[in-house]
């Protein structure tokens, strides 16, 4: 049997993030069910944090994480976590009162942001359309990051093994069992773990995870998004674009490698599964840039989807669970697991262990109340029930 102090499911960027703070407090096992980290959603996102998506709390816990990104623990990386990358939220005339509420919430955390007309937005994506029926007004942010996942994942799971903790790859959860002194878990190849506290961060399989546990669901959603790569035209540096969105929600672009990478912001609901795209959605990808900007698509170079989980208020959530003493959620990041990933570990570290909340959190106006599941309960928490 492999006991440990704390055992997680889950190996994408929230369970590896988690494990790395929770590493200073004893031995962890991270369980990951794929033969790669971040298999189904942290690998498959467009990797960025700005302030321009989320709620409140989101954008709160972006902040406090992007000092993380900026400047890496030392030793994490060998490679740069994150690069600059502005972003644009273009509207079209009846758009614009959007784009202004969202600048006031974004203008919480950076006074970067300006409001551009027509001349600029071309001056920034020289492909965009303007003018009457298209985009008259932006907001602009220079203070956007492009994250690299894949080192920000190896950089953890690096993390975790230093302390002396372990990550599992290709293990498959079987079973989950509540025993007098904590949990218990079984793999498909047989393998029994164990540990006092059961840290679920299995993103779109959580609510499955806590059924195998006799834990009621805490309601997650998994959306599908879908994402499709083109070629800009022979000879057109699409380097130094921002982050492209449109304000009405339904595209945006980014460049990435020389190549545009393109999604209609689709939120499909799913069952957690190995996402694919649909021919609909990968077609109305490109439809949606030929409709924002001048190119034209002749060929899709590549295209994936991924599974982007929400609870009922759209906020990560973090907490023991108020009826199963020590089974403690991870779960909801949604669209937000990267760039809250340093935040969210904080504050699963606080919570599993006891500790005192980040009062810099609390700075950035994230309070316990907004991330704990018993908001998701209507009931109290488990350290009042006891």
């Amino acid at each position: 049997m492999n006991e440990a102090d704390f055992l997680i499911v889950g190996g994408g960027v929230a369970g590896l993030s988690a494990a790395a703070r929770l590493a200073r407090h004893g031995r962890v096992v991270v369980l990951e069910g794929e033969e790669a980290l971040g298999y189904h959603s942290s690998g498959r996102s467009v990797s960025f944090s700005h302030f321009g998506i989320g709620n409140a709390a989101v954008r709160g816990m972006t902040a406090w994480s992007r000092p993380f990104f900026e400047t890496p623990p030392e030793g994490f990386s060998e490679t740069p976590l994150a690069r600059l990358m502005a972003t644009v939220y273009a509207a079209a005339e009846e758009q614009v009162p959007k784009i202004e509420a969202l600048a006031a919430e974004m203008a919480r955390f950076t006074d970067k942001v300006e409001r551009i007309g027509p001349d600029r937005i071309r001056e920034l994506c020289p492909v965009a359309r303007t003018g009457p029926g298209h985009a008259i007004a932006a907001i602009y942010d220079p203070t956007g990051l492009k994250i690299e996942a894949a080192a920000l994942l190896q950089g953890y799971a690096k993390a975790i093994r230093a302390a002396g903790s372990q990550v599992f790859n290709g293990r498959r959860v079987a079973s989950v069992d509540r025993k007098r002194d904590g949990w218990q878990v079984v793999t498909e190849a047989g393998e029994t773990f164990s540990a006092p506290i059961l840290i679920n961060a299995a993103g779109a399989w959580a609510d499955k995870v806590a059924a195998m546990a006799d834990v009621a669901p805490i309601g997650l959603q998994p959306k599908r998004r879908t994402i499709i790569v083109v070629d800009p035209p022979a000879g057109m540096n699409v380097s130094p674009w921002p982050f492209f969105h449109s304000a009405g929600g339904d595209f945006y672009m980014l460049p990435e490698a020389g190549q545009i990478l393109v999604s209609p912001e689709d939120e499909v609901d799913d069952a957690p599964c190995d996402a694919a795209p649909e021919e609909y959605d990968a077609a109305l990808a490109a439809y949606r840039l030929e409709q924002h900007t001048t190119l034209t698509v002749t060929r899709i170079a590549h295209r994936w989807a991924g599974l982007r989980s929400f609870v009922a208020d759209r906020t990560p959530t973090a907490g023991f669970d108020p009826a199963a003493p020590g089974f403690f959620w991870l779960v909801g990041q949604g669209g937000y697991g990267l760039q809250t990933a340093p935040a969210m570990a904080a504050i699963a570290e606080a919570l599993a262990t006891g500790g005192a909340w980040p009062e810099e959190l609390e700075a950035c106006g994230v309070e316990p109340a907004a991330i704990r599941p018993e908001r998701l309960r209507g009931g109290s928490s488990q350290a009042e029930a006891t």
